[in-house]
């Protein structure tokens, strides 16, 4: 998830471990273990643009380094508090911070190696956007309710509340399957593969991809209290690489790099239908209902002996915000 919710959960859950009089060390030990995973942002190549992707969420995130990473947390606070803490239970308080980073990410649609280095599967549970305020503002009230009355009581309801809100999430995650297969069946296609996953900020509103003989079909999913809508959204032609880009040398670094993408995006790659020579991750839009992909590479057949580029594609207006809001609120959006 974003970085402030990363810090406050690491936060969060390092004040556990604490003594009342250790609360604030802990606060700050735990933050900053916790947006440590993250760190990973900086591994990149301006030669190789994909190397950013390669390595996003990858060992940094894995269960297996949590030991690592929070040594390494511990060492980079150490000259704050040397003079407060021992070095013993600085590392308990910054293991405690780093313990979750990982495992949250995993709720989220962008996949993360949690296993390494016994299993490079990338775990995505599609739960909750890598933005979800509410989710954010009760760690939040948890972390300075625990400093300001030094009770662990307001921090335990405050996690407590984000489980349920992950399995208030589940449950919607179930209900829009569910829906997306009565769209499917009502349209006579039979799903090969699909996706649903939150929009951005809310459980509400899912996005709804599945493949159907060649094409992907992308509907957005409003899964209320009392009633559910669904918005028809486009269709897109996806993409097999070995078929579409057949006469691109499999051995160029071009071809290589199609290749990563593709694993990248758990293989729903697409054209732009903007821009027929960038390759798309569909899982993600601007616009739930939309097939324009927020971010892709360059396609170019005459340069195959260079890394193609990564384009991020995060164009918006008032009127797609608009429609946005309308679709969480549940509103009727033309098509």
């Amino acid at each position: 998830m974003d970085i402030v919710t990363q810090a406050l959960l690491g936060s969060a859950v390092a004040q556990l471990g604490a003594k009342n009089h250790e609360l604030k060390i802990a606060a700050f030990v735990g933050c900053i273990a916790g947006i440590l995973a993250d760190a990973d942002i900086f591994i990149r190549s301006t030669s190789d643009p994909l190397l950013l992707l390669d390595y996003h969420r990858h060992f940094t995130h894995a269960i297996a380094f949590i030991p690592i990473g929070a040594l390494i947390g511990a060492l980079v606070c150490w000259p704050f508090v040397r003079q407060k803490i021992n070095f013993g239970r600085l590392y308990f308080f910054a293991f405690l911070g780093y313990l979750l980073s990982g495992i949250l990410d995993a709720f989220t649609g962008y996949g993360t190696h949690l296993f390494l280095p016994f299993s490079d599967v990338r775990v995505a549970a599609n739960l909750i956007s890598i933005i979800d305020p509410i989710f954010t503002v009760s760690l939040l009230v948890g972390v300075i309710g625990n400093l300001k009355y030094k009770s662990k009581k307001v921090i335990i309801v405050s996690l407590l509340f984000c489980s349920a809100y992950l399995a208030t999430a589940y449950l919607q995650q179930n209900r829009a399957t569910n829906i997306q297969s009565e769209i499917a069946n009502k349209r006579g296609h039979i799903i090969e593969k699909s996706i649903i996953k939150p929009t951005l900020g809310n459980i509400i509103l899912w996005r709804s991809i599945y493949l159907y003989q060649g094409k992907y079909y992308i509907d957005a999913i409003r899964v209320g209290l009392t009633k559910d809508n669904v918005y028809q959204g486009e269709v897109v032609q996806s993409v097999i690489v070995k078929n579409n880009f057949s006469t691109i040398d499999s051995d160029s670094l071009l071809y290589q790099d199609i290749v990563r993408f593709q694993t990248f995006s758990n293989n729903y790659i697409a054209l732009d239908p903007r821009n027929q020579s960038i390759l798309g991750d569909i899982r993600y839009s601007m616009l739930p209902t939309s097939a324009n992909p927020l971010w892709g590479i360059t396609i170019n057949p005459g340069k195959t002996d260079e890394h193609t580029p990564y384009l991020t594609m995060r164009e918006h207006n008032a009127k797609l915000r608009q429609q946005y809001f309308d679709m969480v609120l549940g509103q009727y959006i033309k098509q």
